[in-house]
């Protein structure tokens, strides 16, 4: 395009390459490259006359400056945020924790309220509770999330989800939240869900959670307590990536309910059927306790201004919060025989 423009300007391939700082033969050399490679030529080149350009290089530069009209102002916004990235990677202060996580909007409100107060970048993944903490103990993050019921039971599905990828000693439980899981429903609850087996009774359209995710987890284990089993539940395969994306197929009317956490419901305006409490917890290697972003994390984590602004969130409660549990305590499973 430069090529092209100066040409325009001065009229001669000389002068072109004079202005641009370059030689005669590679201007001469490079426009005849280009009409190659687009099959179209770029300059007229009458015996006697000034080197003007083709129709079709007038449109080339016309579109290049409708491109450059339309997108300056986003390149320059993806500029500006290229240099603050880059200025975090420079700035000794600041620390920068990759986490993958089970969806929670929390943890969101989280990655926003470290940013602006501590200095400290949350790289969030939202994956599964299971492939979270497969991550960490694959090296591919520095913190896991993952949620369960509290205190859940020896022979649970809980317990043969997570029971072999945490080790005693080897990883620690930091608090991070409780909250509500409960049904999302349209407004006014129209079918009078109230449980599990309301779901099989109705024959309500459900949205169900991918496989390796905690509500997943969560779901089946609701499922067995109630005596029923996917078969039951019309929409069982029916599977979303998140409580948002669930709560966004119950808003649109494709389906009747879905499993989730109320934040995701009340955002879209459904109502909610608590079902249970469960708690979120972080995980860590306990080596990583001494590393300064982990420390950085504890710290937000215990400020008095993140857990007013997580109790604020609903069906929330800052239980625990930032402080390191023991993994026997919280999850008795490595003490109670299998059932």
């Amino acid at each position: 395009m430069d090529l092209l423009y100066s040409v325009r300007e001065s009229g001669s391939i000389s002068a072109a390459a004079k202005a641009l700082g370059l030689s005669y033969r590679h201007v001469w050399g490079e426009l005849k490259r280009w009409e190659t490679a687009l099959g179209q030529p770029l300059i007229v080149w009458d015996k006697g006359q000034p080197a003007r350009l083709s129709p079709f290089g007038d449109k080339l530069l016309w579109a290049e400056r409708q491109a450059q009209a339309r997108l300056a102002p986003q390149i320059e916004s993806l500029h500006a945020d290229l240099e603050r990235a880059f200025a975090v990677a420079f700035d000794p202060a600041a620390h920068v924790l990759t986490l993958f996580a089970s969806h929670d909007d929390a943890l969101a409100a989280l990655r926003e309220h470290a940013a602006s107060n501590a200095q400290l970048h949350l790289d969030v993944r939202f994956c599964g509770s299971v492939d979270a903490i497969s991550a960490l103990n694959e090296g591919r993050c520095a913190v896991a999330g993952f949620h369960t019921p509290p205190q859940p039971a020896a022979g649970s599905l809980a317990q043969r989800a997570y029971q072999p990828l945490l080790k005693p000693g080897l990883h620690k439980l930091i608090g991070f939240a409780r909250r509500s899981q409960g049904l999302m429903v349209a407004r006014g609850n129209p079918l009078g869900l109230a449980s599990i087996g309301d779901l099989a009774r109705s024959r309500a359209r459900f949205a169900n959670r991918a496989l390796g995710t905690g509500t997943r987890v969560l779901f089946e284990e609701l499922l067995a307590q109630s005596r029923l089993t996917p078969g039951d539940i019309t929409g069982y395969g029916n599977t979303e990536p998140s409580h948002a994306a669930v709560a966004q197929a119950v808003a649109s009317g494709a389906a009747d309910a879905g499993l989730g956490i109320e934040a995701a419901a009340r955002s879209r305006g459904l109502d909610f059927v608590p079902l249970l409490k469960e708690d979120y917890y972080l995980v860590c290697l306990k080596a990583a306790l001494d590393e300064p972003p982990v420390g950085a994390l504890l710290d937000v984590l215990r400020s008095g201004a993140w857990q007013a602004k997580l109790a604020a969130l609903p069906g929330y409660e800052a239980s625990a919060c930032g402080e390191v549990l023991s993994l026997r305590r919280q999850l008795p499973w490595w003490d109670l025989p299998a059932r």
